[in-house]
């Protein structure tokens, strides 16, 4: 096993081993605490914080693929060319007003919870896909184009079984970036009473507890690090098998 094997798989193993057993990992918390304060936070499930919060930037993450990846590949056809300004302008929305902002809009809409966060993570998430999806289907070299339009293929055949598979690896780079940046965007949506890791360091923030607060960050931290390093993984292996030429 490779040395980066090694340190994926002793970080993975850390992080559930954590998110699993707390309690044993009490004694490294605890000279962080304070006038008894329990070393582990406990007013909720660790592992069931965390995968609810990963659920949700999934969830988001689906939807702006979906819509992102629809738009870049209408605004990349000669119909739907003229679109392109108002569509950057559209999805540039998420990364101009910060989610904060994006929260206090929707709560009075849809209400306190999940719905709220979901909304921001998803506006949040659409610049990196759809300009890595622009980019990747703008990169198809014209010679192949071409090629596949003399065999008879038509626009539909040609995005389908030419365009979108030359263009996947940069789409997938796009939802790891829109990922990775909303694994820790999502621990805001605790302050509008959605279910994640945030809560556990607002609950630090709120009684000095610098252990909370670290539990917080690291396991988001570790989070998002692991789904970077996966997900990049995977880009290099669809890169391979796709050829660029």
């Amino acid at each position: 096993m490779s040395g980066t094997n090694l340190l994926r798989w002793t970080t993975l193993g850390l992080l559930l081993a954590f998110l699993i057993f707390p309690g044993r990992f009490a004694p490294v918390f605890a000279p962080l605490t304070h006038y008894g304060a329990p070393p582990i936070y406990d007013q909720g499930n660790l592992l069931m914080l965390a995968l609810a919060q990963l659920g949700t930037v999934c969830c988001a993450a689906a939807a702006s693929t979906l819509v992102a990846v629809g738009l870049g590949i209408l605004v990349t056809r000669p119909a739907g060319a003229q679109f392109l300004p108002l569509s950057r302008t559209l999805v540039n929305i998420g990364q101009t007003f910060p989610p904060v902002a994006v929260l206090a809009v929707a709560v009075p809409l849809v209400g306190f919870g999940e719905k709220p966060t979901l909304i921001a993570l998803f506006a949040y998430g659409l610049l990196p896909i759809f300009e890595n999806t622009i980019a990747g289907l703008r990169s198809c070299p014209p010679t192949v184009l071409e090629a596949a339009s003399g065999t008879g293929m038509s626009g539909r055949e040609r995005l389908r079984l030419i365009e979108l598979p030359l263009a996947l690896p940069l789409i997938l780079e796009g939802i790891r970036l829109s990922l990775v940046i909303n694994v820790g965007t999502a621990t805001i949506g605790s302050t509008v009473a959605a279910k994640g890791l945030g809560e556990v360091i607002i609950a630090g923030l709120l009684s000095s507890n610098t252990a909370f607060i670290l539990q917080g960050g690291l396991v988001t931290g570790l989070m998002a690090v692991l789904l970077y390093d996966g997900l990049a993984t995977l880009e290099r292996r669809v890169s391979r098998a796709v050829p660029l030429d």
